[in-house]
C-alpha cells in the first residue's frame, strides 16, 4: 500500500511527462503553483491538504483544452487515482474538487467541499495578477486569438461554446473573465491575496490603453516620460 507522500511524487511525475512541453499556459508549472497556493489556502481554511494537492497537480488534466474532452480528461485522472491505490473515500473527494475547477465562460458548476473551493480559488488566483497576464497573453499566442481588436464587443453572458470558440482578443478575456475572479473566490485568505493582483491588472490594462491609443493623443505619455 503506498502512502500518500508516494502517491504526491508519483503524481507530480505523471503529471510532468504529460504536461511538461506544454506551450499554452496550462503545463507543469501551473500546476506546481496552483498546489502550492492550493496547500497553503488549505492549511489555513481547514481542509483536507493531500485531497487538495492532489486535485491541483491533476486539475488540467480533465480540462477539455488539453484532453480534448471532460469526459476523456476525467478518465484518465481516475484511472491514474486507482493507480495510486486512493481509497474511494479520497477518490471520489479528489475528482469533486476536480470537477468544478474550470471556469466555462462563467457557466462551471458551483464547488460543494471546503477542498473544492480551495483549489478553485488557487486556479483562480494563478489567472489573475503579473502571472495571469503572462498566461493570459500565452493561451492566445497559442489559440491565434488577436492582442486587441477595438472593433469587438466585450461578452458579458456567454453560453461555454461561445466563450471557447467566440471572436475575441487577449485583452477582451480581461473583461469576460479575469476581472470577474477577484468576486467569486471562496475563501477569506485567497480573497485577500486577489486584492493586489487585481489591482496590478487594473494598472496593467491603463498603461495598455495609453500605449495603444499613443498617436491619438499626440504622444503626450512619451512626452512626460522624457521631460
Amino acid at each position: 500500500m503506498k502512502n500518500k507522500e508516494q502517491m504526491i511524487r508519483e503524481t507530480e511525475k505523471y503529471v510532468k511527462t504529460v504536461l511538461g512541453h506544454d506551450s499554452s499556459g496550462h503545463d507543469w508549472w501551473h500546476m506546481e503553483r496552483v498546489r502550492r497556493l492550493g496547500c497553503w489556502l488549505a492549511k489555513r481554511e481547514g481542509a483536507d491538504v493531500f485531497i487538495v494537492e492532489m486535485a491541483a497537480l491533476l486539475h488540467d488534466l480533465a480540462d477539455e483544452k488539453i484532453a480534448g474532452s471532460e469526459e476523456a480528461g476525467m478518465k484518465k485522472v481516475r484511472q491514474w487515482l486507482e493507480h495510486c491505490s486512493l481509497s474511494k473515500k479520497e477518490e471520489n473527494s479528489v475528482i469533486e474538487a476536480i470537477s468544478t475547477v474550470s471556469y466555462k465562460g462563467g457557466n462551471g458548476e458551483a464547488p460543494r467541499t471546503l477542498e473544492a473551493m480551495v483549489v478553485q480559488d488557487a486556479d483562480r488566483l494563478d489567472a489573475i495578477g503579473a502571472i495571469g497576464i503572462a498566461r493570459t497573453f500565452m493561451y492566445a499566442g497559442h489559440r491565434g486569438q488577436p492582442m486587441y481588436d477595438p472593433a469587438l464587443p466585450v461578452r458579458n453572458v456567454m453560453t461555454k461554446e461561445e466563450y471557447r470558440h467566440g471572436p475575441s482578443s487577449t485583452i477582451h478575456h480581461f473583461y469576460e473573465k479575469l476581472l470577474k475572479l477577484k468576486s467569486l473566490l471562496h475563501t477569506k485568505s485567497a480573497k485577500n491575496l486577489a486584492i493586489r493582483r487585481h489591482e496590478f491588472m487594473e494598472q496593467f490594462l491603463q498603461q495598455f490603453y495609453k500605449e495603444w491609443d499613443f498617436h491619438d493623443k499626440g504622444g503626450s505619455d512619451f512626452a512626460d516620460s522624457i521631460d
